[in-house]
């Protein structure tokens, strides 16, 4: 739930008894899709703002953190990641992190709402400058449905990068959905999926998706926290799960010698982000 006062843009989260919010400039547009109202503000300190049944997507001025965070520890993770399919990230931050590797031969977008990606384009056309590329492909469908009719053992890495799971994304936390990733991957892929709060989700969302992931066939699986200032408890993360191949490993070498800059993500910060508390330890073995 949202709500704008006195130039104020707030989300609240009753279920924790917390909101966050951000000083406003103006509306700039809003459109109500097939699947969601989509507004676009800008804000006095944080650049553009993107929100989506007012709940906040992403800022101009901390999206790199998730977009980095949702990309480069899995490419690393894997041996030799050639074909990847993102699964939403119709901002495509996370389409042009993924093509910073050099091994990537191509990687697919499939997000059901093309408005996203037409709002990106306007407000947000530095995370859009990778879409022009000739391995890039962008769709605009249902991600459930492509993964059932993806053919076995034909991708890499899938990246789930998903709202929070109700409506259009509640399919893409499902063990039906992850049975079908598993199928699709081919030995020692990797699947990564935005698990939402650490704080207020250790032992609900992110639990369940270690139990459904393991379920689904994979043997490894690692949930690595990062920071997020516009999302709930501005603390988020990503778990990602392995066939036949251990997530809590990376080619470190190559991720120190990368080749590319990047505002967040280095491999010593991978190696961090692969230590959980105690606390969320606790939580996801339940």
């Amino acid at each position: 739930m949202s709500s704008t006062k006195d130039n104020w843009f707030y989300e609240h989260f009753d279920t924790a008894g917390t909101a966050f919010g951000l000083r406003l400039k103006q509306k700039l547009e809003e459109v109500q899709t097939e699947y969601q109202h989509i507004e676009m503000w800008e804000t006095d300190t944080f650049g553009y703002l993107m929100t989506i049944d007012g709940a906040t997507m992403l800022s101009t001025r901390d999206n790199f953190l998730y977009h980095e965070m949702m990309s480069h520890p899995v490419l690393f993770s894997h041996a030799n990641p050639k074909r990847v399919i993102i699964i939403g990230g119709g901002d495509c931050g996370t389409l042009r992190e993924v093509l910073r590797h050099p091994s990537v031969e191509k990687a697919t977008q499939i997000d059901i709402d093309e408005m996203v990606t037409r709002y990106s384009e306007k407000y947000f056309p530095e995370l859009c400058e990778s879409n022009g590329d000739s391995r890039a492909e962008l769709l605009f469908e249902d991600g459930v449905q492509y993964m059932r009719d993806c053919e076995d053992g034909s991708v890499d890495v899938i990246i789930v990068d998903s709202t929070d799971p109700v409506g259009p994304a509640e399919g893409l936390f499902k063990a039906d959905f992850f049975r079908d990733c598993h199928r699709v991957l081919a030995e020692g892929g990797i699947i990564v999926q935005q698990s939402e709060s650490p704080l207020l989700h250790s032992d609900t969302i992110i639990k369940d998706l270690h139990k459904n992931m393991r379920e689904a066939g994979f043997t490894t699986t690692q949930t690595l926290p990062f920071p997020q200032p516009v999302y709930p408890s501005g603390w988020w993360s990503c778990t990602l799960a392995g066939k036949n191949t251990d997530v809590s490993e990376f080619r470190e070498t190559d991720a120190t010698g990368k080749g590319f800059d990047t505002r967040y993500y280095s491999a010593a910060v991978h190696k961090g982000a692969l230590v959980m508390p105690p606390f969320m330890e606790t939580a996801i073995k339940g």
